[in-house]
């Protein structure tokens, strides 16, 4: 019996790790860096967090270039930011942000072998509409009889929500803790 209950207990710890650790997508809707798959589509369909990690597979006569947003725009190799050839290029998505990448053989950018990957905050604060501005309320302006909280002055915009690599990083950090300290407890407690 004790060797289920700790075959269960991995388990659980296992599956809050990679909850925690971020997802492994395989680049393209087949899982291949190729000319024939539709990139644009295939990263709009998905969620990317920091955490995450891209996985190219390709053949010999394919590389992974990360370049800036005109070079994607150009599709221009000059001045990339890192080229990667092997056929198995692992790429972790550390900060929030967009990141481009590019097929450096020519003509096959161009072809479309090309993606812009979005990624986002885990969790992203409301937004609102472009017409409404934000209200805030001062500390001690809105108790508990419910009363509103004045309107921001016209003109003015609340602070954009601080979104950092070091924010992200920490992020990724404290559910790591989490999920170990709830592992250990649960072997503790058996």
């Amino acid at each position: 019996m004790a060797p289920l209950k700790a075959l269960v207990v991995v388990a659980a710890i296992a599956a809050f790790l990679e909850l925690a650790m971020g997802k492994n997508y395989d680049v393209g809707p087949t899982g291949q860096w190729d000319q024939t798959s539709n990139y644009a589509t295939w990263a709009s369909s998905i969620k990317f967090v920091p955490g995450d990690t891209l996985t190219f597979k390709y053949t010999s006569t394919h590389d992974v270039v990360e370049v800036t947003k005109a070079n994607y725009d150009s599709c221009s190799t000059s001045n990339a930011i890192d080229t990667h050839t092997g056929g198995n290029t692992v790429i972790p998505l550390n900060s929030t942000g967009n990141r481009y990448f590019i097929c450096g053989t020519p003509g096959h950018c161009a072809s479309g072998m090309k993606v812009e990957i979005s990624v986002a905050a885990a969790s992203s604060p409301p937004t609102t509409s472009p017409g409404t501005p934000p209200t805030l309320s001062p500390p001690g302006s809105a108790g508990p009889s419910g009363s509103p909280a004045p309107p921001t002055p016209p003109g003015a915009s609340a602070p954009p929500p601080e979104q950092s690599a070091t924010n992200s990083l920490n992020t990724v950090q404290a559910k790591f803790a989490m999920i170990f300290g709830f592992g250990l407890l649960m072997i503790l407690a058996f």
